[in-house]
């Protein structure tokens, strides 16, 4: 293991986490909902929608975006940009898999 890969926190199996859904993370500056795709692609993101607050983990997840659950406002997984008409912006987080397992950059979470 090299000191950068020693930045990265081994959040489980790929299998663990709901195709076309999320997890969430705890950490000490909130929570952070990990998305995995319908073509198994992962990307994290604040879980929090900036308009009014709505958990975007709970939300419904489609190609790479994710519809929040209260107001209908859809964000880029990877930018965490409002998409349309919207503004606004959530913290992206990055993450990977690799060898069958979903990683995210610690360093980054500290950072925030």
């Amino acid at each position: 293991m090299t000191v950068q890969d020693a930045a990265w926190i081994d959040l489980g199996p790929l299998d663990a986490f709901p195709a076309r859904g999320a997890r969430t993370l705890r950490t000490e500056h909130g929570c952070v909902a990990v998305f995995r795709t319908g073509a198994d692609e992962v990307f994290a993101l604040d879980d929090r929608c900036p308009h009014a607050g709505g958990p975007l983990s709970e939300g419904i997840v489609h190609g790479r975006s994710v519809t929040c659950p209260l107001h209908n406002w859809v964000f880029d997984l990877e930018t965490g940009a409002a998409r349309g008409a919207d503004e606004g912006r959530v913290a992206t987080h990055p993450c990977r898999v690799e060898g069958g397992r979903v990683l995210i950059d610690a360093a980054r979470l500290v950072r925030r």
